[in-house]
């Protein structure tokens, strides 16, 4: 006869929010955590997504995180975008970004199930902000199809790495 491990109903809530408790402790620190979806219909030029966020400390260092929902059958290797960067005092920084979401052998970067991907990609690690106050990165895909099927959401993520500069 199979032996079972029986709890105690009055002690199961303490237990699911000690096992809760724990989760949440273990994982990263952010600061920041927004995701945004594409439409159904794909991702246009003219359809940017916008993260606004706060910095007051500037002393602390952090990790920023794009990531990036896909369908296992995207057709690209990669993923190219234009970054805009809005600071605080209305300084404006441009850069094209190509996150590379799968290898030369088309084996996707990631975690993958039978229908879709996801990636977390770097932006920047163990970086700072100089500025106290509001900031806007802006994402544009930049690819050569506009209504660009297969992207499922974008997720910026602000990580403090417990460290200062």
């Amino acid at each position: 006869m199979p032996y079972a491990f029986l709890i105690p109903s009055r002690v199961l809530p303490g237990l699911l929010f000690s096992f809760l408790l724990m989760l949440t402790a273990c994982g990263p620190d952010f600061v920041y955590d927004n995701t945004q979806e594409v439409p159904e219909a794909g991702w246009t030029y003219e359809q940017p997504f916008r993260f606004t966020f706060q910095i007051q400390d500037t002393s602390k260092v952090y990790n920023l995180w794009l990531e990036v929902g896909h369908s296992a059958k995207f057709k690209n290797q990669n993923l190219y975008t234009k970054l805009y960067t809005l600071f605080p005092d209305g300084q404006k920084l441009e850069e094209v970004v190509s996150l590379e979401l799968a290898n030369n052998a088309g084996e996707w970067y990631g975690e993958c199930s039978d229908e879709a991907c996801s990636l977390r990609v770097p932006l920047q690690t163990e970086t700072y902000f100089n500025q106290q106050g509001e900031y806007l990165l802006t994402v544009v895909q930049h690819m050569r199809r506009d209504s660009l099927k297969g992207v499922h959401a974008l997720r910026f993520t602000i990580e403090d790495t417990g460290k200062a500069r």
